[in-house]
């Protein structure tokens, strides 16, 4: 089966499309101009480069030829120096252009990679997919509309559609969630009381999901989330990563509110110089936002069975860490 992924130069992307690889898949991944050299590895794992544009519709054209599942997994993600005019183009319109491409090209399957943060702050953990949408960003709002761009596709024209929400991948690989293994260390107080609740997912469980979303025939025109196996508090996550790191946690906290007033300060400031800001509120949102879910949809329905526990993920991330030297 020949399928195209989006975003393959990114972590989430370039891990689903080796996974692909070793699943028997015979992979297509689109690249834009400005990646292309970033993406040697993924040719030398057998992966088919083509290189395209969201915001370039004919070369969407030419990359969803003969595909017959599409993994869509690009997106303009937390980069504040970008204004809600990119963030859009990307994320809605460039799913708009995608979708139309894969109808003319008559791919059979999409799945559309959103995000659980489209639910914003879960008042009542843990929420499942039917739980208010309550996006709280730039980017959950552009992926919320996007999400809507596919079920308006799905209503009209002859494509089965799958909207995939994860939440917080992390694995070797990633460096987003560094910032955070660094703050486990304990040098630097830590925001809030930390108690709201996270979710991790690890990556190899993640790519598992979505390949179970291509595979379940009766997974089209539903929404699920992908998770890891547990949830926990913020002061308990960074606990688990202290211990692994054989140092003290944090014992030290700071008001958000101050932090969050000096973020909203360095976005005017930066944004229209399109400098990225050293802080902004985005980030703190992080310490003040629970994030749990019920995964019961997709194990029921898809027979996803997140096999990583939180632990084991973070001794093998933080293995990855130590081997480049950053911790």
């Amino acid at each position: 089966m020949r399928a195209l992924v989006t975003g393959v130069t990114g972590f989430t992307g370039g891990h689903l499309a080796r996974h692909l690889v070793g699943r028997g898949y015979d992979v297509r991944g689109l690249v834009r101009p400005a990646s292309a050299a970033a993406a040697t590895s993924l040719a030398d794992a057998g992966i088919d480069l083509v290189q395209g544009d969201l915001t370039d519709p004919a070369s969407l054209q030419v990359a969803c030829r003969d595909v017959e599942v599409i993994f869509h997994i690009a997106a303009t993600y937390r980069t504040a120096r970008h204004g809600a005019a990119i963030y859009h183009a990307v994320n809605v319109a460039g799913t708009e252009h995608l979708l139309d491409a894969a109808v003319a090209a008559r791919v059979r399957r999409v799945i559309h990679c959103s995000t659980g943060g489209v639910h914003g702050h879960i008042e009542r953990p843990p929420a499942n997919e039917d739980a208010p949408l309550a996006p709280g960003d730039i980017y959950q709002r552009t992926k919320l509309e996007a999400e809507r761009v596919v079920r308006k596709f799905g209503a009209t024209h002859d494509i089965e559609l799958i909207v995939a929400r994860p939440i917080g991948i992390y694995g070797p690989g990633d460096t987003r969630f560094l910032k955070l293994f660094r703050l486990a260390r304990g040098r630097i107080p830590l925001l809030g009381d930390g108690q709201v609740f996270y979710h991790m997912t690890f990556i190899d469980d993640l790519v598992e999901g979505f390949c179970r979303c291509a595979e379940t025939t009766t997974a089209a025109g539903r929404t699920y989330l992908l998770a890891g196996p547990e949830y926990t508090t913020l002061e308990e996550l960074m606990g688990l990563i202290a211990s692994e790191l054989g140092v003290s946690p944090p014992r030290w906290h700071l008001p958000v509110w101050p932090v969050w007033v000096a973020g909203a300060l360095c976005e005017a400031l930066c944004v229209p110089l399109k400098i990225e800001p050293p802080l902004y509120r985005r980030r703190v949102d992080f310490f003040i936002k629970s994030r749990a879910f019920d995964t019961t949809r997709a194990q029921t329905e898809l027979g996803f069975t997140p096999t990583v526990d939180l632990r084991n993920g973070i001794e093998r991330t933080a293995d990855w860490y130590r081997e480049r030297g950053w911790l």
